[in-house]
């Protein structure tokens, strides 16, 4: 019973092992990354978790939000109330992370149900909270009586747990009489005190000497820390090791194989014993890379090649030997040994650009220098030596210069920056080395601009067809000049040239955008008044000195529907639009009774008049023609018809928005006898009306004429002053059937327009977006020049 029981235990804990993998296996992770300051107190504020991993607050605590933490107590803390990471006690950078130029706690935090990873990297940032501290508080040397000046003498580092300029950045020494401190810079291993001896110490004056060395942090303010040094003189070992050879020098050519002999130093020391024992090393002023070059054997005074040499890196090397015997109070002896290194041809030419024009002006002159170059080889002898030219054709050459090495790349023809802006030159370098050895370097040459091309209009000349009634100091239209020059020289002014006469008038009604070269119309144009007109505008560039070209202007005015029609006939004594007629009452059907005439100063549709009858007492007597104004009687007149009809008669034009004008005209029924009696008493009368009608008629007419021969000038005119075909005339007609009416027709590109009154084509058609006023009309004559309208 209880083995089946232990084996039901351990098939669940193993369900429960699969089911808490794929938990795991399900589970997401996100990563969050906060900075903070180390020494914060305790409870400090880290980073809003929940907000930063978009956690809902009831969610954490629902699904036991918690930090993974090992053995150690941890350092961080989450609060469920808030979402917040606190810091859990004072965290110290040095003890956290103690080695570590950057600091990082890698945090694991966790979700249950289901489980959810995510990881928080909190970095400790540095503060300058130590102060530099040496290996020892106390250092004792040993230095012997017979010590020459300029003996040096290295010390220990100090060691500081901050980073960065908050570590050991300098040393400084007590006041003494016998030494000064140097520091030698290691780099990455900080920085090293030496001591050296400036004046002889004397063991019988003084037996030992107390020193304070300090080292100084780079905090603001620094913190120091010190070490007492003290030094014992001692009285041994008078006599120094000698080297055989006033100076030592070597030729060792580059890239000589590791482990050759390059020269052997020797020193003897008249001594005897250990004093007498000669062993031989680096100076202690030898620079680690040389260390990393050469080696020294201690016994023998060989100098061996230990690393790569390379000519082109140092061409020489100086090297301090010591020669040190091995007495208690060892003696120590310096030998500067010369090693030159022989040159091989390992380096290709380096092309450098000492100078260089940020632009050169496309007016300059042949031979003008556009920028100054160095070409070197750190090779020597024939290796050195340097042939050089420009790579491809191009309007520049190589030239050199009175210096050594130095050229200049000059212009050798004439520059167009409207042609080509920029150049990319290459320079070829090449040793006289066996094999050669080749370098190239590009530079780019910008050509600067001089003003030396003038506006050109995108349309020469430019037409342009306005609505009447235009807005007053709206723009109307506009014109576009372009220069191909850049910066001042292409910065476009426009104004309109004014002469004296009819066009100035015209054109002091108008004004221009100086910099857009938009033209505003300063009042309302009427087409009743002007047709057409035209003037120049004038676009000048801003360079020194300007350029300026100028482009005509032709404007065309377009009709607009702004006149209501006038009634011409019927017109009483009053002046208003009604009229009496006596017919007979025995006429037969067809019979015209009277014609109503009317008159519109608009042209096209909007000119075109149509007649309707608004009232009338029997709509079947009478008829009105829409198109003539013509009233006829429909039939006969029988005993029962009234004597008397009113016909209320309205004409309107055709345009967009219509307007129109109302006749009233009284038709009067009477007997034959007493129609020709009074036929007899009106016909005066009736002459005089007809007399007046005719005056009125004669008047409009002649201003519509006088109109149309004044456009015919000024296209005529036009065409004799501009090479230039215009296309677009104006071809003005008068139709009076009962109706004045007009007809306009212009051309644009390969189509021909007209503006039409009552009668129209029918094999004309409507322009669409020409308001329903505009006919094409087939034309196989090819046109040139741009027509714009403007509506």
């Amino acid at each position: 019973m209880k083995q089946r029981g232990w084996e039901a235990w351990r098939l669940r804990s193993h369900l429960f092992a699969v089911l808490v993998l794929l938990l795991f296996l399900r589970a997401a992770s996100a990563q969050l990354r906060y900075s903070i300051s180390e020494e914060l107190k305790e409870g400090s504020f880290v980073g809003n978790i929940a907000k930063d991993l978009g956690i809902e607050l009831n969610v954490m605590k629902q699904r036991g939000f918690r930090i993974m933490s090992g053995s150690t107590e941890p350092l961080f803390k989450v609060n469920l109330n808030d979402g917040v990471l606190y810091a859990n006690h004072k965290i110290d950078r040095e003890e956290v992370c103690k080695e570590t130029s950057v600091c990082l706690i890698d945090l694991k935090t966790v979700l249950e149900n289901p489980l959810e990873v995510h990881y928080v990297t909190v970095e400790i940032t540095d503060l300058n909270d130590h102060s530099p501290t040496f290996p020892e508080k106390t250092k004792r040397l040993e230095i012997s009586e017979s010590a020459l000046p300029g003996a040096r003498y290295q010390l220990q580092n100090a060691h500081d747990p901050d980073g960065g300029t908050n570590s050991v950045q300098q040393y400084k020494i007590s006041q003494n009489e016998h030494f000064r401190l140097e520091i030698k810079d290691r780099g990455r291993d900080g920085k090293t005190p030496i001591l050296q001896l400036q004046r002889q110490l004397d063991r019988e004056a003084k037996r030992s000497h107390k020193l304070v060395l300090t080292a100084l942090d780079g905090g603001n303010p620094p913190k120091t820390g010190t070490v007492e040094i003290y030094i014992d003189v001692l009285d041994v070992n008078d006599n120094m090791p000698v080297f055989t050879r006033d100076t030592y020098s070597a030729v060792l050519k580059e890239n000589a194989p590791i482990g050759t002999t390059v020269i052997q130093v020797n020193a003897t020391d008249l001594d005897d014993g250990a004093n007498g024992e000669v062993v031989y090393s680096f100076g202690s002023d030898v620079k680690g890379k040389i260390r990393e070059l050469f080696d020294i054997d201690s016994v023998t005074g060989e100098i061996i090649v230990k690393g790569r040499v390379d000519f082109e890196e140092q061409d020489s090397y100086d090297i301090d030997i010591q020669a040190s015997d091995k007495g208690i109070i060892p003696f120590r002896t310096d030998k500067s040994v010369i090693i030159k290194i022989g040159d091989t041809n390992d380096n290709p030419p380096e092309i450098e650009v000492a100078s260089l024009s940020s632009a050169v002006s496309e007016d300059s002159r042949p031979g003008t220098t556009v920028a100054v170059i160095s070409i070197t080889d750190l090779d020597s002898g024939i290796n050195g030596k340097i042939i050089s030219h420009v790579a491809e054709e191009s309007p520049f050459a190589l030239t050199p210069s009175i210096k050594e090495n130095m050229f200049a790349v000059v212009t050798k023809s004439q520059l167009d920056r409207e042609q080509q802006s920029r150049y990319d030159i290459t320079i070829i370098a090449k040793d006289a080395g066996e094999p050669s050895l080749t370098s190239e370097k590009t530079m780019s040459v910008f050509v600067s601009d001089m003003n030396d091309n003038s506006p050109k209009f995108s349309v020469s000349p430019y037409t342009f067809y306005i609505m009447e009634n235009n807005p007053p100091g709206a723009s109307v239209f506009s014109v576009t000049a372009s220069d191909r020059d850049e910066g001042d020289n292409a910065l476009i002014s426009y104004h309109i040239l004014r002469n004296a006469g009819l066009e100035n008038k015209v054109t002091s009604f108008l004004n221009i955008n100086s910099e857009k070269g938009d033209i505003l119309a300063l009042k309302s144009f009427d087409f009743e008044t002007l047709k057409t007109f035209q003037f120049q505008v004038v676009a000048s560039d801003s360079g020194t000195p300007s350029l300026s070209s100028n482009v005509t202007v032709n404007v065309f005015i377009l009709d607009q529907n702004d006149n209501a029609p006038v009634i011409l006939y019927p017109v009483s004594s009053n002046g208003s639009a009604e009229g009496v007629e006596e017919i007979p009452r025995n006429v037969n059907a067809g019979h015209l009774v009277t014609k109503v005439r009317a008159y519109d100063a608009d042209i096209g549709y909007n000119g075109w008049l149509l007649f309707s009858l608004q009232e009338v007492t029997d709509h079947s007597l009478f008829a009105l023609d829409r198109y003539t104004g013509q009233i006829r009687t429909l039939r006969s007149f029988t005993e029962t018809d009234e004597a008397e009809h009113k016909l209320l008669i309205l004409v309107k034009d055709n345009g967009n928005v219509s307007l129109s004008a109302t006749a009233t005209v009284i038709v009067k029924l009477v007997e034959p006898k007493e129609a020709f009696a009074a036929s007899d008493v009106k016909s005066a009368a009736k002459d005089d009306e007809e007399n007046n009608v005719t005056f009125y008629l004669m008047i409009t007419l002649g201003s519509v004429s006088v109109l149309f021969l004044i456009s015919i000038i000024v296209l005529i005119a036009m065409q004799c002053s501009k090479t230039t075909d215009y296309t677009s005339k104006y071809l003005q007609e008068t139709n009076y059937d009962g109706t004045l009416c007009h007809s306009i027709q212009y051309r644009s590109g390969d189509k021909r327009y007209m503006l039409v009154g009552p009668r129209m084509s029918i094999g004309s058609t409507i322009v669409p977006g020409s308001n329903a006023n505009t006919l094409v009309l087939p034309d196989r004559r090819r046109t040139s020049g741009e027509v714009r309208s403007i509506v």
